[in-house]
């Protein structure tokens, strides 16, 4: 945690200062104040000089004037220092997140990332704060009131040696015993982030196959398992107030009865013993703000160290150190004998992998389930990188170009069709910012999405929800195709973008792709085989691996997997009627 503050505390340096002068300023007022009472009490309620007290308590109120003044501007300080750096880690986060591969997400797992972004930061955050408005000031006023009181007494100043001692011993235990416990607790609360992420995702799935009651049990663990772990925290936390009121109040009265005796045989002016009882309350009341922050400091060390793994990772796909430049925009992609293995994993998902789509051509890619389509695809954008072989884009190795060169050249149409909150025209405009009306239009119209957003009410203004929720699965598709072709990209990938679409409409789209993409490459990941019959060139995976490659007719002639996928779907003497 000292790293991660020491880090993201520097640019508020100079406004840290400022803070500790005004702490300091309120120490001097609040130590100087005990000493002004006395007085008044000795020299003039003793005495019964009225001016003396007059005068006096003027200036302890002009002293109590300059603490409040002091407090308020290192109150206000202090939160905007605290708020800053919950931001700038914020803002550090999810910049670092956006540089992730697909590798790093999945290493911390998306719930574990939301909840590193909110609920940790926020823990680091409540610790600044603390610090800065509050325990700048308890060292000051330990050590002033332990000097004050050893000034005014030094024999009734060894109850004070007795009680910080027991108390620092204590504090020490109960933070040994729960730093554990907290590390324990934020992994526990990711797990209850990961279910209800889980339900609220899956909610048509949980009740289509009646397994609400299943879930409900399943969340009721996860947050059965945090609640008894935030418990055994809090009772030990339960001891830790009590502890420290019972030392309190047993200095009090030993000071008391001790100091009682002194003034009894006139070694001590009661003025003196009223000063003495204010510096062993500051003291102690010092060590219980300690104690305060010895109660948050514990999660908050477990939620740095989560973030700190955050910030410190590294993301596998980077920019080179020397990017291909000026690179001419063709759209040629080229698999030379790449192979890719996930991270750990025994077996590689994809080998000897070689093919070539040119400008002009469509390449589909077919398959069955979990054989790599989705996986091979993701090469060419840099998702993954090959751990064998290479993938070129118009002749350059994917690893030799800037990220940002490489992504314009591809147009993406993912599996999982996601639309974010806002509008249509915000959502196709993902593709081309500065895409106008017509040019949206235009390209609804090729992802056969006119009709129906005509039909909306406010048309290309019409609102969308998160995860394109308030359109169909259809529409949603359409909507993620035309975002892909308002980029214009001399590559489009289509991974399985048409399987939520009727034959009908799904034939048009491809007429009307095949005339707007006339000189651009695609690739085509598909279920369906009416979808890529027509292909230039269809590439059948099996096992991670090239079985047949070559047009509808060549592949049903010399491909039995071919032949078993068409005769599974269309019959296989209507797909040589086709052919």
């Amino acid at each position: 945690m000292i790293r991660l503050l020491r880090e993201r505390l520097r640019p508020y340096a100079q406004q840290i200062v400022v803070i500790g002068a005004l702490v300091l300023v309120q120490a001097i007022a609040s130590l100087y104040l005990p000493t002004l009472n006395a007085d008044i009490i000795n020299d003039g309620v003793v005495t019964g000089d009225i001016d003396y007290i007059l005068r006096t308590g003027g200036i302890m109120l002009v002293v109590t004037l300059v603490f409040v003044v002091a407090a308020v501007a290192s109150v206000y300080l202090g939160s905007r220092v605290s708020m800053g750096m919950g931001r700038d880690v914020r803002g550090a986060l999810f910049r670092r997140v956006e540089s992730f591969s697909q590798a790093e997400v999945n290493h911390f797992g998306t719930p574990s990332l939301i909840t590193r972004t909110t609920n940790d930061v926020q823990q680091v955050q409540m610790v600044v704060l603390m610090i800065l408005n509050v325990i700048l000031l308890a060292p000051m006023m330990m050590v002033g009131g332990i000097i004050m009181s050893l000034r005014l007494n030094v024999e009734l100043s060894t109850v004070v040696f007795v009680a910080i001692p027991v108390l620092l011993a204590f504090i020490a235990a109960m933070v040994r015993a729960t730093l554990p416990l907290f590390q324990s607790m934020q992994a526990k609360i990711d797990r209850v982030n990961q279910v209800t992420r889980e339900v609220l995702s899956g909610i048509r799935v949980i009740r289509a196959f009646d397994r609400t009651r299943h879930e409900e049990e399943r969340f009721t663990a996860a947050n059965r398992d945090l609640t008894w772990t935030t418990l055994k925290v809090n009772r030990l936390f339960a001891l830790m107030f009590p502890t420290v009121g019972i030392v309190l109040n047993l200095s009090m009265v030993a000071i008391m009865w001790f100091g009682g005796r002194q003034i009894a045989d006139g070694d001590m002016p009661i003025g003196d013993l009223t000063a003495f009882l204010t510096y062993i309350i500051q003291i102690l009341f010092s060590v219980i703000m300690a104690t305060i922050l010895f109660v948050m400091v514990p999660r908050a060390a477990a939620s740095a160290e989560r973030i700190q793994a955050v910030l410190e990772t590294e993301p596998s796909i980077v920019d080179p150190a020397t990017p291909a430049r000026d690179v001419p925009l063709r759209g040629r992609v080229e698999f030379r004998d790449v192979e890719f293995r996930y991270p750990h994993a025994e077996e590689p998902v994809l080998s000897g992998i070689s093919f070539t789509a040119a400008p002009g051509e469509t390449v589909a890619i077919v398959g069955s389930t979990g054989c790599g389509k989705s996986t091979l695809i993701s090469l060419i954008p840099r998702f993954y990188d090959v751990t064998a072989g290479s993938v070129l884009v118009d002749g350059v190795d994917v690893r030799e170009f800037e990220l940002k060169d490489l992504w314009r050249r591809i147009g993406l149409v993912p599996q999982k069709s996601f639309l974010f909150s806002g509008t249509v025209a915000g959502n196709l405009r993902q593709g081309d910012a500065a895409a106008s009306d017509e040019e949206l239009w235009h390209v609804l119209e090729t992802a056969q999405g006119r009709e129906f957003v005509e039909e909306m009410p406010e048309r290309l203004a019409a609102a969308v929800a998160q995860g394109g929720a308030s359109v169909s699965g259809g529409q949603r598709q359409r909507l993620a195709i035309a975002r892909a072709l308002a980029k214009r990209a001399p590559i489009n990938i289509f991974d399985d973008s048409f399987s939520a679409l009727d034959f009908t409409t799904d034939a048009r789209l491809r007429a009307a792709l095949k005339k707007e993409m006339a000189e651009a490459t695609v690739i085509i990941v598909a279920q369906r085989v009416g979808t890529i019959m027509r292909a230039d060139r269809i590439i059948v995976l099996e096992n991670g691996t090239i079985a047949a490659m070559g047009t509808h007719a060549q592949l049903l002639e010399t491909s039995e997997t071919y032949r078993e996928i068409v005769a599974s779907q269309l019959g296989l003497d209507g797909a040589e009627g086709v052919a």
